[in-house]
């Protein structure tokens, strides 16, 4: 039960915010299911966060807000680098990692408070007029976030939205359905990895992608409708992920410790 209920938080999030759900799946995994193994949760919520995602996907497709050859690039490039950071992850200690998220999660948190300094180009697109401006762009931020992604084993929604917001200039809406491309393939590739070494628990994957598909679609529909209140909704989110960052971070070094 806590498991799907799990799901169905991270499933709305992702629909609503883009991948901002994979940055809750771990704390969720470890403190609500409590799964025992840091590494285990970790390579858990990434292949259940990639299933969900690519369900948001296919509902934020229909709803045209997805600009597929600039998602694509970045992903594509992207998922070197979550290739390379979940292999990291997996030989640092688990409490050692846990802390590192908490951080992650603070620091994310404070640049969600931040307010777009660019206008938005609702017709961007990738071309061959345009690729040698944006290419380089996306090669560059997909392999970062793709490493940081896979390190943390996390979608990286909370990385890819202004990420792909600074290299194209798109508008928020479509940078949150574009995410989704990414957060499918970083998380399919750390999951690939993690599994190769034992570490998906599938019966609770399987548990959080089922609840995940239920608040994918109640997410991706207020989506739509809030779209002109998702300011505050990144605001009051922000708050949240600092609020649990920090909760992390403490219990790391309290554990460290102890």
């Amino acid at each position: 039960m806590l498991a799907t209920i799990s799901g169905v938080v991270i499933g709305m999030v992702l629909g609503l915010i883009g991948g901002g759900g994979s940055i809750f799946a771990v704390p969720l995994l470890i403190y609500v299911v409590r799964v025992p193994s840091v590494h285990v949760a970790i390579g858990t919520s990434a292949m259940a966060v990639a299933v969900n995602a690519a369900f948001n996907l296919t509902l934020h497709a229909h709803e045209g807000t997805v600009k597929w050859r600039c998602a694509s690039l970045f992903a594509a490039t992207g998922i070197v680098g979550a290739w390379v950071g979940s292999s990291l992850g997996k030989a640092l200690g688990g409490q050692e990692l846990l802390g590192l998220f908490g951080a992650l999660m603070i620091v994310i948190g404070g640049l969600m408070l931040r307010r777009p300094t660019h206008a938005a180009r609702p017709d961007v697109h990738l071309d061959a007029d345009s690729v040698a401006y944006l290419g380089p762009r996306l090669v560059s931020l997909g392999l970062l976030t793709g490493g940081v992604s896979g390190f943390f084993g996390i979608g990286g929604g909370f990385l890819i939205v202004p990420s792909l917001m600074l290299a194209t200039d798109m508008p928020m809406i479509a940078a949150i359905g574009s995410s989704l491309v990414a957060v499918t393939a970083f998380g399919v590739t750390t999951a690939v990895n993690y599994t190769t070494s034992g570490l998906v628990n599938w019966p609770i994957a399987m548990l959080f992608v089922a609840g995940g598909m239920l608040g994918g679609v109640a997410g991706t529909k207020l989506s739509v409708k809030w779209s002109t209140r998702r300011r505050a909704l990144s605001v009051l989110f922000s708050v949240v992920v600092m609020v649990v960052g920090t909760y992390m971070v403490l219990r790391s070094i309290h554990d460290i410790r102890g």
